[in-house]
């Protein structure tokens, strides 16, 4: 973009121009259902807690971490068409891909470490809902900004067993 005084302004510096503050956190996301009572035992299987609503209720919500998955019962002539993901942190990917395999889910694929530093899998619910579950890989001594020789050191020193002094 071309800035009044001829020169070229960088898009970056344009995108936060006027703002005053940054959201915090998204709060929560409402999915649409054709079955309430299938979608809920779908997301209790995955670990959510189901806190308000049911099988039979036409809103449910669940807790997911501090936030919350809500579903919105829909009739089946309503229809939606691809939307995006939900992408949910859970600690043991690879149990939640176990449990997920177990129930007669057929995940895209078996979870997988990722070059931006997750590991995850990808799963469409039973409405067409695609969801993501991740969580982020554990980070090298150089990623975290620390020595590798001193860390190296450090981890050597710690294992070894001391003994008491007399």
């Amino acid at each position: 973009m071309i800035d009044g005084d001829g020169g070229v302004q960088p898009v970056r510096q344009r995108l936060f121009v006027g703002a005053q503050h940054m959201i915090e956190s998204i709060s929560a996301v409402t999915l649409a259902t054709h079955d309430m009572r299938r979608a809920v035992q779908f997301y209790c299987m995955l670990g959510f807690q189901l806190i308000h609503g049911g099988g039979d209720a036409a809103f449910s919500s669940f807790r997911a971490g501090p936030n919350f998955l809500n579903l919105i019962a829909q009739p089946a002539e309503r229809h939606w068409s691809w939307w995006g993901r939900v992408i949910f942190y859970d600690s043991d990917i690879d149990g939640l891909y176990a449990r997920v395999v177990a129930a007669g889910y057929r995940p895209q694929a078996a979870p997988r470490d990722a070059e931006w530093g997750e590991r995850f899998f990808h799963l469409t619910d039973p409405d067409g809902h695609e969801l993501s579950f991740a969580w982020p890989l554990p980070q090298s001594a150089s990623e975290r900004g620390a020595d590798p020789a001193l860390s190296a050191a450090s981890r050597s020193q710690t294992s070894r067993p001391r003994r008491p002094v007399t």
